[in-house]
């Protein structure tokens, strides 16, 4: 299992896939938001690193987006 160098790198690689899916799908966060039923801010403060989520809004955006979770779990090589 691959050790994360910091405690917020996992957070920051979900969050930059979370808005690589989200233009991906030409989503604007406010209709993600509605999607998900949760606020744009909320989305815009976690893409940012700015805010944790829950695993309760990690479903609902994982529903919103129409994914698997596993895609905003992906890393990528540098």
């Amino acid at each position: 299992m691959k050790k994360y160098e910091s405690e917020n790198e996992l957070l920051l690689i979900v969050a930059l896939n979370l808005k690589k899916i989200r233009l991906r799908k030409k989503l604007s966060q406010e209709e993600l938001g509605f999607r998900c039923g949760i606020s744009k801010n909320y989305i815009s403060d976690f893409e940012r690193g700015q805010r944790n989520i829950t695993i309760k809004v990690f479903q609902k955006i994982v529903e919103g987006l129409e994914i698997e979770p596993e895609e905003l779990l992906k890393t990528h090589s540098k």
